[in-house]
């Protein structure tokens, strides 16, 4: 077995389902060590309900997934990853278990048959003094329409209840009789699927109510769960965990410990979303996040400043002349779902303060107290004692709103302040997260579509751009922080690939054109809704080329999301079927004006695309290269981004990069398969080369439109702005303060003297360049 260094040097991330599993990865090694890949970076490998392509439903922590390989392939996998030279990093969902076919999760089963007398009652999150039984949202009347229909049928001798395709055991001694008497002496209760948001009593992802929350934080429930990934570890089937979700859980640093402490201080990322601004806890026991605080520099760095009034302008004419104010909307969203679609949630936050200790309120008014502080909140959670600035924020603001429930507002904070320990503390930081990202990533994000680069998971779309020195104090703080935390640029949550982004961050550069390109568009195809049909277009422009059958999904998705328009419980056919023309008009009508302005575009995207990704891997942390990015990938929110990819391809173009040809920056996307290749290669041979993040000097009249870094031995210059840098008509005598000594671009091979480098001369292939010292690269050739 080959050796593997505590933390990885870069990760590449692979998508494990069904249709390629654990042995077609391991087929892949020899490829990703060739990439120059140090670790391979595996998606939820536990078995999950049957035909699940992410795996985030697992139904099972105790096996690797059958229909993913099984544990013999995970052994292949890992036999296959040594002998290629990978480590191994994997990611694990803690936070919840999927539950929408309770047959294929044994736990849940049996609490469904057995009640609070199952061995695995205590697993799961549930208020049994509501009600006493489990409440089940998955009727598609009320109880006594479907049982009049007959839709609800009892089968004794296999001792299930039926609904359609749905299975639910019969608790002992309780098969025979009327469906009713059966039903009530189930330990479960069948709704009507409308009344889950406020009745349901099991906390749940998010607001997926098939996705039940799991209490990790019980020491006996945390072995259980997690006895299998111990042994990845232990058996060396692993040697990192990506860990999902950990805001969920009911104390976050809490479990990382446990972690920890179970896996010998393996190394451990965690999915934590941070607002602009906010600190990782620096308690907790991880090398960092997986990167969508990175990602939003990364990206900003690459937009024009100078293109937000045009685009506000724009936003604003497409609003009826209603300026929009991303606070309000933002607030408006998360209120919403704290008041109706979280209600549950919030209803049992509630009920943990007895009516007379809320100094006066009536229940309405802590309801209401309760979803209004729900809703200011600035940051996914807080950890207290830590965060007490938060709390008195969220406080400000809700009063500042509501004036009427300041006493209430009050009542509340204290209450959590001096109870950080108490379970309405804890329920409290576990609902403010699904408020956020349901408010503002899946509604908001939707809704304020000024530019699409801009509302990516991890971001605040007010902040614009980032220039060049608030770039590198980004990157210099990630270097002495968080050296071992990943950076992304596109993920299997990202609402649009890093190819897409950087397309649209164009239109920064050009707002005029684009308003006039929109204009024309909406002239062919519009569904009535400004804001919305400049998310479309947007999406339609970032993606070309694509396939109908993506964009028809995107659209729905996406529209749905937004809920101005039309809705997942209630969709508005008049609205879809305008949103539907709108997208076959760019296949018809509006084909010439899609065509003629990605043309326009896609040089320039191309450009940002070879920027975005050399920043990526040559900065700060550990890189990881979502499944295919290492061409063009120009995908959009899942499931669209977990499309096959054409390995044998790239394995064609990395071996005629390996013969020597030298691409150009076109359709084939080997320019960009040329970039991470040979920037993975560096640093994985040549790690002592990438120990520090010091800005270099750019001087010159184009010198706005470079961003260079040297990482201890490595210099990386990129290209930003490249409309701009155009229409000056390049760049001119701008150069890049170097150090003395030759040097060797490790992407076109040629050398250079060191010093003061012109980038016309450095940047004429490429609009990327990575510097590396000369004797080390010959070094290596001999």
């Amino acid at each position: 077995m080959t050796d593997v260094q505590k933390a990885p040097l870069s990760t590449y991330r692979l998508q494990i389902r069904a249709g390629f599993d654990l042995d077609a990865a391991a087929e892949l090694t020899d490829y990703l060590r060739d990439l120059g890949v140090d670790w391979a970076y595996l998606s939820p490998i536990l078995a999950a309900t049957s035909g699940s392509d992410h795996g985030y439903d697992v139904v099972d922590p105790t096996v690797v997934d059958p229909e993913r390989g099984g544990p013999e392939g995970l052994s292949r996998f890992a036999a296959a990853a040594r002998a290629a030279g990978l480590g191994i990093l994997i990611d694990i969902v803690p936070n919840h278990q999927g539950v929408a076919d309770p047959r294929q999760n044994p736990w849940w089963w049996d609490v469904l048959r057995q009640g609070q007398a199952s061995p695995h009652a205590a697993a799961f999150d549930v208020n049994w003094a509501l009600g006493g039984r489990l409440r089940l949202p998955v009727l598609g009347s009320e109880l006594d329409a479907a049982v009049e229909a007959g839709e609800i049928t009892i089968d004794a001798e296999a001792g299930v209840v039926r609904y359609f395709d749905h299975e639910f055991p019969l608790a002992d001694g309780t098969g025979e009789g009327d469906v009713r008497d059966v039903l009530a002496a189930q330990h479960y209760e069948l709704l009507f699927w409308r009344r889950g948001d406020a009745e349901l009593n099991y906390r749940r992802f998010f607001a997926v109510t098939t996705l039940a929350g799991v209490r990790v934080e019980d020491p006996a429930v945390f072995d259980a769960s997690h006895v299998e990934i111990v042994r990845w570890i232990d058996e060396g089937l692993a040697d990192g965990l990506r860990v999902d979700h950990p805001d969920g859980l009911a104390d976050p640093g809490g479990y990382l410990d446990l972690l920890a402490d179970a896996t010998d201080g393996a190394y451990v990322l965690v999915e934590k979303i941070l607002e602009h601004g906010e600190d990782l806890p620096s308690w907790w026991a991880t090398e960092g996040t997986t990167g969508y605080d990175a990602m939003a520099v990364l990206d900003r760095v690459l937009v024009d400043p100078s293109g937000e009034q045009g685009l506000t302008l724009l936003d604003t004419q497409l609003r009826d002349g209603a300026a929009a104010d991303y606070a309000d909307m933002m607030h408006e969203a998360k209120l919403a779902w704290a008041t109706d679609g979280l209600h549950a949630e919030v209803l049992r936050l509630a009920a943990l303060v007895p009516a007379g200790e809320r100094n006066g309120a009536s229940d309405e008014q802590w309801l209401d107290a309760l979803a209004e502080l729900l809703a200011a909140f600035p940051v996914y959670r807080a950890y207290l004692p830590a965060g007490v600035e938060e709390v008195d924020e969220a406080v400000a603001l809700a009063s500042s709103r509501r004036p009427e429930l300041g006493d209430a507002f009050e009542t509340i904070a204290a209450r959590l302040t001096a109870g950080p320990d108490s379970e309405f503390t804890r329920r409290f930081m576990q609902s403010t997260g699904p408020v956020m990202a349901k408010g503002v990533e899946d509604t908001t994000f939707y809704r304020w579509t000024r530019l699409g680069t801009l509302t990516e998971v991890g971001g605040d779309p007010t902040e614009f751009a980032v220039d060049v020195d608030g770039f590198h104090a980004a990157s210099a703080r990630r270097q002495a922080s968080w050296p071992a935390a990943m950076t992304s640029l596109s993920t299997h949550d990202t609402k649009r690939s890093e190819d897409v982004r950087t397309r649209l961050s164009v239109l920064a550069e050009m707002p005029e054109r684009w308003a006039e390109v929109l204009g024309q568009l909406r002239q062919v195809a519009s569904t009535g809704d400004g804001p919305f049909d400049n998310l479309l277009w947007q999406a339609i422009v970032g993606a070309w080329p694509a396939s109908r059958e993506r964009l028809h999904a995107y659209a729905e998705k996406a529209s749905r999301e937004a809920g101005n328009s039309t809705t997942w419980s209630d969709p508005d056919e008049a609205f879809e079927e305008k949103m539907h023309d709108l997208v076959d008009a760019a296949f018809g009508d509006a084909r010439a004006i899609v065509e003629g302005f990605v043309d326009e575009i896609t040089p320039l995207g191309r450009s940002n695309s070879l920027s975005l990704k050399l920043l990526q891997l040559a900065g700060p942390g550990v890189p990881d290269v979502y499944q295919g990015t290492e061409l063009w990938d120009h995908s959009l929110v899942d499931p669209d981004n977990r499309r096959e990819v054409d390995f044998a391809e790239r394995r064609r173009l990395l071996a005629r990069l390996d013969e020597g040809w030298m691409p150009p920056v076109d359709t084939s996307g080997a320019a960009k398969l040329l970039v991470v290749s040979r920037a993975l290669r560096l640093k994985r041979d040549h790690p002592e080369l990438f120990t520090r993040y010091t800005p270099m000097t750019v001087a010159g009249e184009a010198a706005d439109h470079a961003v260079a870094f040297d990482r201890g031995g490595v210099v990386a210059v990129a290209t930003r702005l490249p409309a701009g840098l155009a229409a000056r008509g390049g760049w001119g005598d701008t150069e890049v303060m170097t150090h003395v000594g030759p040097t060797v671009d490790v992407l076109t091979g040629r050398r250079f003297e060191g010093g003061r480098l012109r980038l016309a001369d450095l940047l004429d292939t490429y609009p990327v360049a990575l510097l590396a010292p000369a004797d080390v690269i010959e070094g290596d050739a001999s």
